[in-house]
């Protein structure tokens, strides 16, 4: 995470409770009874009997791969270790035992149910997917953004015209953090916004409920507002991969295609989402005076900045315009910070890391499905294509939103998208009427996001319970009805423009 930011201590004091508590079931024995659980699926789905799956055509490498992927859903679901561990761990048994340069006792070349190994070089291509390099210019820019005060002046500028009036500087704040999660960091745009909010929370009446609208309107507006962008949230990312994949479904949807549904729906949400705490959480005390500390650098590293920030965004919302790839244009910034000083070998070490792993392990996930030929073998098993289309599409979601509330938004999609995408491309023609796949797939990045009922689902939302001003019964009011409210109002526009063909 971002030293840099405003609000990091918030962040650091959160990473060591977790640290904390993981330390101390460490020394119990539920953490050793996950993980034997964890390896005892690998082993027993590894050493089957081809047979015993009873798939016609099943070989070797697939069902290798399909006991991969079963222990990376119980290693996330158990959360035995940090997730994005879990992801180096299935890439290093995939290159090992599945791939063209394996180990030779996982060679079998000559027994004709061997299969087709995955080429170790797909693999590895998946810690520099375009995609990844899409979250790597993100995170530069961002990096760049909080070293020159950009973010500080923004805050301030935008948060200006709401005035004084407590239910507008509610609306304020929502906005705010909703737009800067659309291309920072959610939990890093949540850190910076609660360190603006803390002065405030105090000032406000100890027996008034604004304070917990206020303190409740961070953890909503970073996990919605990122959904806007390509780069906001990671299951963003991962469901673009799968629909703009030339050898899949290759749909060729841009970085400002996506803003053009995913912008509308997700400001819809935030006011939304305003109306609900106003409601829920009514303010006793009727005016807030707003004080935001801290100044902008100034100097021409600043400029480069500023006029660098605003021609990547720019260029990334006409990609489709202009013919370069969002993709290549998040090179910009990684090209020209360095080069002029304002990022440094330091400020490198500050990209979450383990975030790009954990989206590079389930990307390795995808080729391995692929290559083996496993998508096609399940395919052909399961008669996808007699289910009922929208109790695919919406079923999906669901599931989706019920296990991120449990586990990390990244697994989630993760997991699903791979599968979602084989199951997409088997029902292309049945998907139609209600959305196609675009619907399948962005559902997915939907539910993911608007998963934040406990301060466990999301980082926002565990920054936010330790302000001391959030029960856990009041998120977990406002996330079943914000997530209602989202779900529903996502898919009626994910199958109307779909069924239209307007994504």
């Amino acid at each position: 995470m971002y030293k840099i930011f405003p609000g990091f201590n918030l962040v650091e004091a959160y990473h060591e409770w977790k640290k904390s508590n993981k330390l101390n079931r460490n020394k119990t024995l539920g953490r050793a009874l996950k993980l034997i659980f964890c390896f005892a699926v690998l082993i027993v789905l590894w050493c089957l009997p081809l047979d015993t799956f009873g798939i016609e055509g099943l070989t070797i490498l697939q069902k290798r791969v399909m006991a991969i992927f079963l222990f990376a859903t119980v290693m996330w679901v158990l959360e035995a270790v940090p997730a994005w561990t879990t992801s180096m761990l299935i890439v290093g048994l995939m290159l090992f035992a599945a791939s063209d340069s394996s180990l030779w006792l996982f060679r079998d070349a000559a027994n004709p149910d061997y299969g087709t190994p995955i080429k170790y070089t797909s693999i590895l291509h998946s810690f520099a997917d375009p995609i990844i390099m899409l979250f790597i210019g993100g995170f530069i820019l961002a990096i760049a953004a909080s070293k020159c005060g950009l973010d500080l002046v923004l805050a301030r500028v935008m948060l200006k015209p709401f005035g004084t009036k407590s239910h507008f500087v509610l609306l304020g704040f929502i906005l705010v953090t909703g737009i800067f999660s659309m291309f920072l960091s959610n939990t890093a745009t949540a850190a910076m916004m609660l360190t603006f909010l803390t002065p405030v929370l105090k000032a406000l009446p100890a027996d008034g409920k604004g304070k917990i609208a206020l303190a409740l309107a961070i953890p909503i507006a970073a996990n919605v507002g990122g959904m806007a962008t390509p780069i906001g949230t990671p299951p963003n990312a991962i469901v673009l991969k799968y629909l703009n994949d030339p050898a899949g479904l290759n749909l060729n949807i841009g970085f400002g295609e996506w803003m053009s549904f995913m912008l509308p729906y997700t400001l819809v949400i935030i006011f939304i989402a305003w109306l609900v705490l106003l409601k829920m959480f009514p303010f006793k005390q009727k005016t807030i005076h707003l004080q935001i500390e801290g100044e902008a650098q100034k100097g021409w590293r600043s400029v480069v900045v500023y006029v660098t920030f605003a021609v990547t965004v720019l260029l990334w919302i006409t990609d489709k315009y202009t013919g370069v790839n969002s993709n290549v244009v998040a090179m910009l910034p990684v090209a020209i910070f360095p080069i002029t000083g304002i990022i440094t070998k330091r400020d490198l070490e500050e990209i979450s890391w383990s975030v790009l792993w954990m989206v590079a392990g389930g990307f390795a996930l995808g080729v391995a499905l692929q290559e083996t030929g496993l998508a096609s073998t399940i395919i052909n098993a399961i008669p996808f294509d007699t289910w009922s289309p929208v109790a695919m599409i919406i079923g999906s979601g669901l599931l989706c939103y019920a296990m991120a509330n449990f586990i990390s938004h990244t697994a989630t999609a993760a997991l699903l998208v791979p599968i979602l995408a084989i199951v997409g491309t088997s029902m292309k023609e049945v998907l139609l009427p209600v959305g196609g796949v675009q619907a399948l797939l962005i559902g997915v990045a939907i539910g993911s996001s608007l998963a934040m009922i406990l301060p466990i689902s999301t980082p926002p939302n565990a920054l936010a319970h330790a302000t001391g001003m959030i029960e856990q019964k009041d998120m977990v009011k406002t996330g079943i009805l914000m997530g209602i409210i989202g779900l529903s109002l996502g898919y009626a526009m994910l199958i109307m423009l779909g069924s239209n063909g307007l994504i």
